[in-house]
């Protein structure tokens, strides 16, 4: 290990943070105060701008104490990170790398993305004009986003993310949004600061509407890849949110597994997170060199308390 390399490992044991930020870290500042000054960075660190029912955050410190996360033989820097079914991107935020390319089927949310990215004030002003109460969200719900600018697009995302039912993002089969007026007192519905660092954080990303599976195309060797995708259902009433009119069942399941194989087998480093079930073990434990890691993590989705808790979950890794 380079003296480079062991200043890095003491920033991300220091901070509790991964290596792949903690390189970035390193670069930015200079060699004196250098603690001091990561330690500011890292508490401007930008983090997601929408609540994400399945969202990472909660895990990301598991997935770096187990060492599952991020492949110790990714290049930051020659490289570039993959995240196809990005939702709230609490991973990317977690690693921040220099070269990203992030995508998702759901067309709002990258929209709203790119215009965080390419015009962050003309959002925040939009965003500051809003109303909370029952009457103006489902104005707003009803509002169908052929007829909107694409400011106006991300900024009713945002604000129907903040004001809707614990943040959750669902369709009918029309793929009209219809999740009910949510119950809370004072919603952030504007959080300035944080859309200007996340503002900042995109600009070197590129951030696309299109299926995972267009990865292929675009990944070569030593590439990371994480696939957070729709989770198998882990019993038979479970699966009662859909992230976009499209079902994400077995046949969908196996033909990701497959995507995943093919950047196994071109050498990318692949990382997928999914529930524990016997279905997805099975898949997964077809492919030769892969491990299925058992992580824990909340439910927090359902209405009763006491159906919350803690379930098992699996982090597929291919290194």
């Amino acid at each position: 290990m380079t003296k480079q390399d062991q200043i890095i490992t003491q920033i991300a044991d220091e901070f509790s943070i991964n290596t792949i930020y903690a390189r970035h870290l390193f670069h930015t500042v200079k060699e004196e105060n250098m603690f001091e000054d990561i330690a500011k960075l890292v508490l401007e660190k930008p983090k997601p701008f929408v609540k994400w029912v399945g969202g990472k955050r909660q895990l990301l410190k598991q997935f770096r104490e187990l060492g599952l996360y991020p492949p110790e033989d990714f290049d930051p820097i020659e490289n570039t990170y993959f995240e196809p079914f990005l939702g709230g991107g609490a991973v990317f935020f977690d690693l921040l790398p220099k070269k990203a390319e992030l995508s998702d089927l759901n067309r709002e949310l990258v929209i709203t993305y790119n215009v965080i990215k390419s015009n962050a004030e003309e959002l925040i002003e939009s965003l500051k004009h809003h109303e909370h109460n029952k009457e103006y969200y489902l104005e707003i719900r009803s509002k169908r986003i052929e007829d909107l600018s694409n400011i106006d697009i991300a900024s009713r995302f945002i604000y129907l993310n903040r004001t809707g039912f614990n943040g959750l993002y669902r369709v009918n089969k029309q793929g009209g949004f219809n999740v009910p007026f949510g119950r809370y007192n004072n919603p952030l519905i504007c959080d300035e600061e944080n859309l200007i660092r996340v503002s900042k954080s995109l600009q070197n990303s590129l951030i696309i509407h299109r299926d995972y599976k267009d990865i292929l195309k675009r990944a070569k060797q030593g590439d990371f890849i994480y696939f957070d995708p729709p989770y198998f259902p882990i019993s038979k009433t479970a699966s009662f949110t859909s992230y976009t009119s499209e079902s994400f069942l077995e046949k969908e399941q196996i033909e990701l597994r497959n995507t995943f194989e093919e950047l196994h087998n071109k050498k990318c480093f692949v990382m997928l997170s999914n529930s524990d079930t016997p279905f997805i073990n099975k898949i997964y434990s077809e492919i030769n060199g892969v491990k299925i890691n058992k992580i824990f993590a909340g439910r927090a989705i359902n209405s009763k308390a006491s159906a919350r808790g803690k379930i098992t979950e699996v982090v597929i890794t291919n290194y």
